[in-house]
């Protein structure tokens, strides 16, 4: 290995394990934080009516982007865990192979969206009003399909590699970019959503621009060199991602029974907060979530060298931090609920006591939301991709489908606020069922 993997070298301390994953945590944060922007200068400037647009867009959004996800951790998890055994030479050619295919899927998956656009969004019986905005926000938001999911692919390949810090550098600045493209588009150049789309676009170029040229230089730990095709490993690539394949596929899913759920109880004021109430829980959630990310290249780094003793460690500690935090962040959600609705939607609107209300019953989720989402993560990095499969479809698939399905028709809207809460439970279920069961193949 080469001085770019020190990390991975130092003693597994709390802090050490802070340093490495805090890169990775204000990243993810930070990214989630200029989406809210997004919504709150949509809201402000232009209606809720826009905001409920971008909300009923996500699931093709996600949908696009699952597949690349799929290759993105779970080819993170082959190169590093080749790394950690010192087949340098076949990950790099197996990272620059990844990256292409991801390319093509990119490719693939944008002119399916354009193709299906129309269908997809008659299908939800929209108001011109709204059916509109989701049409220009998604046919825009379309055109940077391959920049966004190479983001996506450096941004997990740079923490990876021991650049974690430019991972983040590149996360501001595609931030920052964002939200003065937000104001000068929306506001000053009066292009709407459009704008909105064509700014979040841009942002996120940054780091695919980044990693193309970082990735291509001779002195990196990963760098691009000519692949060679091996069928396996993209199937091992895939199957170890299949976690998140799911949790993007199902995340899409439940989005839409979430807006139908909405629109069939309340209407499109309801579809506008629940994504306020969605801005809050993601925002909560991009903290363990980085913080999964960031040490997911030790664990696979840790069971490639069978350092058992430095894995268990890191597990470990990693479980205790998580629970603690996410008391912290359930408490400040609920005491703070009034102040961030009002960020997005006015005291006087028919939306803020809604999201108000919302708020207060989603935040229990928060308490489990960490420990679900780093167990599923957790199994990628230990190229488990089937049982981290099965984690993320039971918790985020089967679970949340079937309460929101089945808690409104007894309690109404209040089921439908009780869906994320009572879904995380039940997964938390399986997961200390499933932890328990895997402990003593992998010594943790």
């Amino acid at each position: 290995m080469t001085a770019k993997a020190d990390p991975y070298r130092l003693p597994v301390t709390g802090g050490n394990i802070l340093r490495f994953a805090l890169p990775t945590m204000v990243m993810t944060v930070f990214n989630t934080f200029y989406t809210m922007v997004d919504g709150l200068f949509v809201s402000n400037l232009i209606g809720t009516d826009a905001l409920s647009a971008i909300n009923l867009t996500a699931p093709a959004i996600g949908l696009i982007t699952a597949v690349s996800g799929m290759l993105a951790t779970g080819g993170s998890a082959v190169v590093m865990k080749k790394l950690g055994e010192g087949r340098e030479k076949e990950a790099r050619q197996d990272f620059t192979l990844l990256i292409l295919a991801n390319a093509v899927v990119g490719a693939v998956m944008m002119a399916l969206g354009y193709a299906f656009m129309d269908r997809l969004l008659g299908a939800m019986d929209l108001s011109p009003g709204v059916f509109g905005y989701c049409h220009t926000y998604l046919s825009s938001y379309l055109s940077f399909t391959i920049p966004i999911l190479l983001m996506y692919n450096f941004s997990l390949y740079l923490i990876a590699a021991g650049r974690a810090t430019l991972s983040l550098v590149c996360t501001v600045a595609g931030g920052v970019t964002n939200i003065l493209l937000d104001y000068l588009l929306i506001a000053v150049a009066e292009m709407g959503i459009r704008g909105a789309a064509i700014a979040t676009g841009l942002g996120y170029s940054i780091t695919a621009v980044v990693g193309l040229v970082v990735f291509c230089r001779r002195d990196q730990l990963l760098r691009f060199q000519r692949p060679a095709f091996r069928g396996r490993m993209l199937i091992q690539a895939a199957s170890n991602g299949l976690s998140e394949l799911a949790t993007s596929l199902v995340s899409g899913i439940t989005t839409m029974l979430f807006n139908l759920a909405m629109l069939r109880y309340i209407g499109e004021d309801g579809v506008a907060a629940i994504t306020i109430i969605m801005y809050v829980l993601m925002f909560v959630s991009a903290l363990f979530i980085g913080y999964s990310y960031g040490v997911a290249p030790m664990i696979s780094y840790y069971h490639g060298a069978q350092e058992r003793q430095k894995l268990k460690s890191l597990i470990s500690f990693s479980i205790r931090f998580i629970l603690g935090a996410s008391a912290v962040c359930a408490l400040l959600s609920v005491v703070f609920t009034r102040p961030l609705v009002g960020i997005f939607a006015r005291p006087d609107s028919p939306v803020y006591q809604l999201a108000v209300t919302g708020n207060r019953f989603c935040s229990l989720a928060l308490v489990l939301v960490g420990f679900n989402a780093f167990a599923s993560g957790m199994f990628t990095a230990l190229s488990n991709g089937v049982v981290s499969a099965v984690l993320a479809f039971s918790r985020s698939f089967l679970f949340t489908v079937a309460a929101v399905q089945l808690m409104p028709l007894a309690l109404g809207v209040t089921g439908v606020w009780l869906s994320t809460p009572v879904a995380e439970l039940a997964g938390t279920v399986v997961a200390v069922g499933v932890l328990a069961r895997y402990r003593g193949r992998y010594g943790y």
